[in-house]
């Protein structure tokens, strides 16, 4: 289970911040939930990810961040991994969907954070500098 550590996890950019706290929030409450809340949970987590995702996209298009391609490629397969638990999950199958919002996300969060979206915040930290 992921435990929101400002130090940690904060990059530096606000907008991602913010939206890392809010994804953060939901995995933890889904780490929690009994079987009545977690469809519901599951549901918003993936439609949390979806925007999160599509906005980091927009982040990379406007600064022309070079490695587009492969972040894009990794929100790709998660968000599609969330997808396929989420048919699952929607059918009252859940203990896959909870294994991996309890483990498999949040080890697969803290990596991307510390590598890929680390790389994001300094890109958009350099282009919002003056010239």
């Amino acid at each position: 289970m992921l435990k929101w550590a400002d130090e940690r996890h904060c990059l530096g950019v606000e907008e991602m911040d913010g939206t890392h706290r809010e994804f953060g929030a939901l995995m933890e409450a889904l780490a929690r939930a009994g079987d009545e809340d977690f469809p519901f949970l599951f549901q918003k987590l993936v439609e949390h990810t979806r925007l999160h995702f599509a906005e980091e996209g927009r982040l990379m298009r406007l600064s022309k961040f070079p490695a587009l391609a492969e972040h894009e490629g990794e929100h790709f397969r998660v968000l599609g991994d969330l997808m396929q638990f989420n048919r699952n999950v929607r059918r009252g199958r859940l203990p896959l969907a909870r294994a991996y919002a309890r483990s498999g996300l949040p080890e697969w969060f803290e990596i991307h954070l510390a590598t890929m979206d680390r790389a994001l915040a300094a890109h958009l930290l350099r282009a919002s500098q003056p010239a």
